[in-house]
């Protein structure tokens, strides 16, 4: 009866392709405990240090006094909207200088909904090739057509657009500010001259960038000045700001379509309202106090190569790769290999993570590590 499965599962394991669930004894903001050793957790997303740290937990729970739940037991359209959720989604608005928000449970769900819902019949999405699975994921299950154009390519955008734009009604152009595996930012302010000029909706994920870059840690579109150029803002708060779920910010008809047409938006169950107000409480409080320590972490990044915080070390082969994973663990580092499907074949890496608690030398020693094995 599991003949295939089981089959598949032995492929994957003979191209070194097979993955398992990590089990760890505990975290903090620069470590991770595995069997009594610490490593230097350069796998991580809590960027600022927020997750895992003992003092910030007590302070939370010291302000939030029981006041919140720790579930929801509805969805938001139903009796899962407490007033802490519009309070952190009037605050995400506020920041941005934005119409409205609207909360999801993960980065996942908002780029799933968002994309599957944006595009019906007759409309088109044009997409970075190198955009997270949980945008393709949402392109492929739209009513719309979809393009993929090479990774930054503005030319090859234009291109699309000239040939495309006209066959269709609402064109959407879709892209990552920070790549997640390559660390590498896209040319934003080409994007939005297109989006102007061919009469787009632009949507734009700051997952890595929402609390790393810009003075109040709004994103690279903060950085550079054009967040009122944006229409459609996604960010999380998984990574930087140590919580869980994520956002979109942007035009109110297009916050009150998602609410309307967003599919994981309106049948999944609401995040805890205590998960809730420690967003909050973390964008309030500590957030504005970590500008410093945000760019001093982004400048050990572009010494490394990278434009960003995410410092990618490209190997090639998957066992390679794995092996090189294993020879920086038994030297006080953790990272695990990253490949296909969420790398091209043939460029199975190490993403180095940047947090603010690590410093320059651990990261350039970890790099020359990897290259020795290479």
């Amino acid at each position: 009866m599991f003949e295939f499965y089981s089959a598949e599962l032995n492929k994957l394991k003979s191209a070194s392709h097979i993955r398992n669930i990590e089990n760890f004894e505990k975290k903090d903001e620069k470590y991770i405990y595995i069997n009594g050793k610490r490593l230097i957790n350069l796998s991580s997303n809590n960027y600022l240090g927020f997750a895992d740290n003992p003092q910030i937990i007590k302070e939370f729970m010291d302000f939030s006094e029981g006041k919140y739940s720790l579930g929801s037991a509805s969805a938001r359209l139903l009796t899962g909207t407490l007033p802490v959720y519009r309070e952190l989604e009037t605050l995400i608005s506020e920041m941005f200088n934005k119409d409205a928000a609207l909360i999801f449970n993960s980065g996942y769900h908002a780029n799933v909904g968002i994309n599957s819902s944006i595009a019906g019949k007759g409309d088109v999405i044009f997409s970075d090739k190198l955009n997270h699975a949980s945008i393709i994921d949402g392109m492929r299950l739209s009513q719309g057509k979809f393009f993929r154009y090479p990774h930054n390519n503005m030319n090859a955008l234009e291109t699309l657009l000239i040939r495309e734009r006209k066959n269709f009604n609402n064109a959407i152009i879709v892209s990552e500010s920070v790549f997640s595996m390559d660390g590498d930012i896209a040319d934003l302010i080409k994007l939005v001259e297109l989006k102007e000029k061919y009469n787009c909706i632009l949507i734009l994920d700051e997952a890595h960038a929402f609390g790393v870059f810009g003075t109040k840690g709004l994103g690279v579109t903060e950085t550079l000045g054009i967040t009122d150029k944006v229409d459609l803002i996604i960010g999380t708060f998984g990574k930087a700001i140590g919580s869980m779920g994520a956002f979109a910010t942007g035009n109110k008809i297009l916050i009150d379509y998602l609410i309307n047409k967003a599919r994981s938006f309106i049948f999944s169950t609401a995040l805890p309202p205590i998960n809730i107000a420690f967003s909050k409480w973390i964008i309030e409080n500590k957030l504005p106090y970590t500008f410093e320590k945000r760019m001093n972490m982004l400048t050990i990044g572009q010494k490394a190569g990278s434009q960003s915080h995410i410092v990618p070390v490209i190997i090639g082969g998957n066992k390679e790769t794995i092996d090189t994973c294993n020879i920086l663990f038994h030297n006080g580092y953790f990272t695990l290999p990253i490949r296909p499907p969420t790398v091209p074949d043939g460029t199975s890496r190490l993403r180095l993570s940047l947090t603010t608690e690590i410093n320059e030398k651990e990261l350039f020693d970890a790099i020359s590590l990897a290259k020795q094995t290479k």
